[in-house]
């Protein structure tokens, strides 16, 4: 039985930056299973940014799984929208080899966040399936587990190469906290310093109103 993922991650990035970032996420340090990635198609239609790649990956597997994987290396095809005039990135990936055994599709939305302008939304949706008989659900959840377990390091990647690209991003809100939070302790200093020298004021000057 087909097994189905999907998860919803806030980048603390503009869309802007994780559209640019998104064509050199890789290599990062979470990245060493990615061998190469090859441009094969790229144009601009009705202001819309149209890419396919070729990316070749390894992935290690577990020994009962070798009876159905002559080999750890895989070609994935990447096919990716870009739309910035409404600022989003859609992308669909899928494996063309072993799709017998298990085929993998995912779609990603990454798109600018409601709430919030300097964050961006990726929502990600996958589709694990095996035509395996008698081996299809154990493959599935392996599938399934595997692809959850690499969305963790794929983000983490996908961070740092943020991270690498924008420093002074993740800066910003802390810096700002940090300012006003100086401000109301200045204002507060000073407004205790008022009350005090009143009373002194007034007995100085008592003819003073």
């Amino acid at each position: 039985m087909p097994r189905y993922y999907e998860s919803t991650i806030i980048f603390n990035f503009t869309w802007d930056q994780v559209a640019q970032a998104f064509w050199k996420r890789y290599p990062n340090p979470n990245s060493k299973h990615v061998l190469s990635e090859d441009t094969v198609v790229r144009k601009i239609e009705s202001g819309k940014l149209f890419t396919k790649r070729l990316l070749s990956k390894t992935n290690s597997i577990p020994k009962w799984a070798e009876r159905f994987f002559s080999g750890s290396h895989i070609y994935i095809i990447e096919e990716s929208t870009v739309d910035p005039h409404n600022k989003v990135l859609v992308t669909y990936t899928r494996n063309l080899g072993y799709t017998k055994v298990m085929s993998i599709t995912e779609k990603v939305v990454y798109k600018a966040c409601d709430t919030h302008a300097d964050h961006t939304v990726a929502v990600r949706s996958a589709w694990i399936d095996s035509q395996v008989t008698g081996f299809s659900r154990a493959i599935c959840a392996f599938g399934y587990e595997r692809f959850k377990k690499n969305c963790s390091k794929m983000v983490g990647g996908f961070n740092y190469v943020l991270s690498t690209m924008f420093p002074l991003q993740n800066m910003i809100t802390p810096h700002s906290t940090t300012t006003s939070k100086f401000k109301g302790v200045a204002k507060n200093a000073s407004e205790l310093a008022k009350a005090k020298a009143a009373p002194i004021y007034a007995s100085l000057h008592p003819n003073q109103s």
